[in-house]
This record gives structure tokens, sequence and C-alpha cells, in this order.
């Protein structure tokens, strides 16, 4: 049923636990996994008011962004599973957009990740790419929430 598995990574717990899921999906399904990682220039000028932006460090993020899939692709290697990793660039958008656009192109049959689950006025002040995922994706999106210790 789902053979193109799409899983965004960022290095963070809340990711390990989409990835941990889409892994036990692709063992279940025969499926191949895609781990994408994108590379945001919106959440660094959030990040880093008042700093020059630079080709540094865009570079910067583009080199820990692709260790990040390289740790993420061997975990899944090392499970025994099909992987192909891709690095993906959302200037001046957002990162639900470029998975989104990247899900249509590749084309994943469904799409799995973590989510902090945050409600109410936190999510509405950070925003969430899973939810901009879920609304915008023309294929079924399979939210895993993550438990971490608050």
């Amino acid at each position: 049923m789902y053979q193109r598995i799409l899983v965004p990574v960022d290095g963070s717990d809340i990711s390990a636990t989409g990835l941990r899921e889409a892994m036990r999906l692709a063992r279940d399904q025969h499926a191949k996994l895609r781990l994408v990682h994108v590379v945001n220039e919106l959440a660094v000028i959030a990040a880093y008011e008042g700093t020059l932006y630079s080709a540094e460090l865009l570079q910067t993020l583009r080199d820990t962004g692709n260790k990040i899939l390289a740790q993420a692709a061997d975990q899944v290697r090392s499970a025994g599973l099909q992987v192909e990793t891709a690095l993906l660039e959302a200037f001046g958008g957002h990162a639900g957009d470029a998975i989104v656009k990247d899900s249509q192109e590749w084309p994943a049959d469904i799409i799995v990740l973590g989510t902090h689950g945050r409600r109410g006025m936190a999510r509405l002040l950070m925003g969430s790419d899973a939810e901009q995922v879920v609304h915008h994706a023309t294929v079924p999106v399979l939210l895993v929430k993550a438990k971490l210790s608050e």
C-alpha cells in the first residue's frame, strides 16, 4: 500500500520519533524511505536577529543538514531498509511547503513526521510545520506525537 514514505528529519527527538515510526511502517510495507531536511533561512533570521545573513551561514546550515541526513540514513540502512536523502531549501517560505512540494515531485505515498503536539497559544506563536503539511499535502500524513519530558 505504501511503497514510498517521505520523512522530514531535523535531528531533534521529535523528528527521531517520526523516523522510528516510519521505519516500522517501511518494514511492514516493504517500502523505501526518503529522508528530507529543510534548510530555511527564516528560522535563522528569527534565531539570530540582528546578525548579518551570509553565504557562510547558509553553507553551515547545508553542512549541518547533510550531517543530519547522513546519520538518519545510517540508522535506516542498519535496520536493513532502503533509503535515499534530499536536502531541500525553503528560502522565503515555510519548511512545510518544501516538504509538500517534495512529496509531490518524488512522489510519496505517505508522509510521516514527528510533532510536538503543541496547542493553543504555543502553536500560534511558534507555528507548526506539521500543520502546514497536513493542510496542503495531497497524500496521507501520519503525525507521530513525541513523548518528551517537560
